[in-house]
């Protein structure tokens, strides 16, 4: 690794354990208040009823920090190993995974008309995954975003569900793919997938506490990072060549990109690889 590369790593660890630690704070803080106010049900028989409640959700908001804690803890961890010259570079999005007992998982963020916006993956088959709901328009996250409930989907209903998607997640190897909203009080704003989820993960405190944690604190919160540690994909490559194709074949941006998203699933490529073709020149497109 270049000395700037070094001195970059070791600032993005030295960023993300000070995110656990002021996670954890929060934490402490928020369980502090819950202990408080389970004390005053007992004390305050009229109020049992308000105190116990504001206690419930001091808890669920006590695990969300100690949620959003072990995934910037995680990352810091993976990161200073590769500094070390131990693994590949890490993803954000790979502590995620972990978290859920799965290799795969995805976030999809999405404007009011469901148009994917930026994707963060924790490995290739996610990312291929999301790539194949961006060049088709259906699958998962996009079910989940709309419907704004969760979407678990096992075998051959994939491939009923999604005509077009479901083939070609099963033939990477993938048998069943859960998505959840990610949602706030003023709408949705993306999904999370996961890919061969295990069983039971569905309806788990395990899923609720990494989705209230990604959605509260790491994507929207006082302290977020919605560009992952670098981890998002905005999809620049492949907006500025859907410019320089519409120049280059007289048509609308929007009908350069449909042509894009054509030729990678015609030639089972990404987006990302037709689009880069694009810039350095290739006159097949």
């Amino acid at each position: 690794m270049e000395p700037h590369g070094y001195d970059e790593a070791l600032d993005v660890v030295a960023t993300a354990r000070g995110r656990a630690a002021r996670a954890l704070e929060r934490a402490e803080r928020a369980a502090a208040s819950a202990a408080r106010h389970e004390r005053l049900v007992l004390s305050d028989p009229d109020g049992a009823e308000f105190h116990a409640q504001v206690a419930e959700t001091h808890r669920r908001t006590a695990a969300c920090h100690r949620s959003s804690a072990a995934l910037h803890a995680s990352f810091a961890d993976r990161t200073s190993a590769w500094v070390r010259g131990r693994g590949s570079r890490p993803r954000f999005m790979t502590g995620v995974a972990d978290a859920l007992g799965t290799a795969s998982a995805a976030i999809t963020l999405v404007d009011s008309a469901q148009n994917q916006l930026a994707v963060a993956v924790s490995d290739e088959p996610a990312l291929t995954a999301q790539d194949l709901e961006f060049v088709l328009g259906e699958g998962p996250c996009r079910d989940a975003a709309y419907a704004r409930c969760p979407i678990h989907s096992v075998g051959e209903e994939i491939e009923r569900r999604w005509p077009g998607y479901g083939p070609a997640l099963t033939s990477m190897g993938i048998t069943s793919v859960l998505a959840v909203p990610l949602e706030t009080q003023a709408g949705c704003f993306g999904a999370l997938a996961v890919f061969d989820p295990r069983a039971g993960l569905l309806g788990s405190t395990d899923l609720a506490e990494v989705t209230a944690a990604l959605t509260r604190i790491v994507l929207l919160g006082p302290d977020a990072d919605p560009e992952l540690y670098g981890g998002t994909d905005h999809r620049e490559t492949v907006q500025q060549a859907a410019g320089v194709l519409s120049v280059r074949v007289d048509c609308g941006v929007g009908d350069a990109l449909a042509l894009i998203k054509a030729r990678a699933f015609a030639e089972e490529t990404t987006t990302e690889a037709i689009a880069r073709r694009i810039l350095n020149g290739d006159p097949y497109l």
